[in-house]
């Protein structure tokens, strides 16, 4: 096995944007003082996120290598098979670097433990520090237990394909309806104009698709490490030519949400990645399913 490499992930803080936006720190607190903000608050959370990578990096083994990369260079940046990814950031940094792994383990780092839902980042960055140290004394990475959480994955007929931790999004890109055909495992079919469809994974059932499943009156979700999808269509409007009948339903392993475009464009992306999407045109078929590579996340 070659030697590990630890691939640190995250994402520029605050202040760093707002330096970048406005050059100098006074500059930087007159605008955040307009509109009743302190720079202390943005300091302070920019301080926990610099000494939770410090404290990660001073972990690393010796003799491992190491790499960082932010959020927004995760599309361009090479992962290897004997990677290990640490997030250091929110749970929603997880769920953004999930869709570009083939089965690498994921530890998740809170900087700031007590102010995030802690769901995907479940370590401290003490915590995740000894877990590095266990597993170079072990000789091996193997030696962190994961738990394998399912993921959603969107192909189009032309063979692109995208894939999403907590859920898959398809709809218009912008607020108009979208139109398409929708066909469900069953065979049952039917043409919707909506606000757009989510698949969502039972990660994403405590996000997006709960308050979807909350306003419906409450139902049942999958779980995290389930084999299963939840999917909903969002205000679906009744016409002449179009139906509001086939509005969710739960996908088990080895079926089909089926959606023909049935307009210009519509826009497939996950995990609210907007920037990183698939653009179907008129007449193209869209499938999601099980996603094939759960994301390995350490325990």
């Amino acid at each position: 096995m070659a030697t590990p490499r630890i691939v640190i992930v995250h994402r520029r803080t605050e202040l760093q944007e707002l330096l970048d936006r406005h050059a100098t720190r006074g500059q930087a607190e007159f605008f955040l003082r307009t509109r009743g903000r302190s720079i202390q608050d943005v300091q302070g959370r920019h301080d926990r996120l610099t000494a939770a990578l410090a404290s990660l990096r001073a972990a690393v083994p010796a003799e491992w290598r190491h790499a960082e990369v932010e959020r927004v260079d995760l599309s361009r940046f090479l992962l290897t098979p004997d990677d290990i990814i640490a997030v250091v950031g929110q749970d929603g940094l997880v769920a953004n670097a999930a869709k570009y792994l083939k089965g690498q383990p994921v530890i998740g780092i809170d900087p700031e433990p007590g102010m995030n839902p802690g769901v995907l980042v479940q370590h401290s960055p003490r915590a995740a520090a000894r877990l590095l140290q266990d597993a170079a004394l072990a000789g091996t990475p193997d030696r962190l237990r994961c738990h394998e959480l399912t993921t959603v994955t969107a192909r189009l007929d032309d063979g692109q394909e995208l894939s999403g931790l907590n859920e898959i999004f398809i709809g218009h890109a912008s607020h108009q309806s979208a139109r398409y055909r929708l066909t469900v495992p069953d065979g049952r079919a039917e043409r919707q104009s909506s606000s757009g469809l989510i698949v969502s994974t039972g990660t994403g059932a405590t996000g997006w698709c709960a308050s979807i499943a909350l306003e419906r009156g409450g139902r049942p979700l999958p779980g995290p490490r389930d084999s299963r999808l939840a999917w909903f269509v969002r205000e679906a409007w009744p016409s002449p030519i179009t139906g509001a009948s086939l509005t969710e339903g739960l996908l088990e392993a080895g079926e089909t949400l089926r959606v023909t475009v049935g307009s210009d464009q519509l826009v497939v992306f996950g995990d609210g990645m907007e920037g990183d999407r698939l653009t179907a045109s008129w007449g193209q078929e869209i499938t999601v399913q099980l996603g094939e590579r759960p994301l390995r996340l350490v325990a």
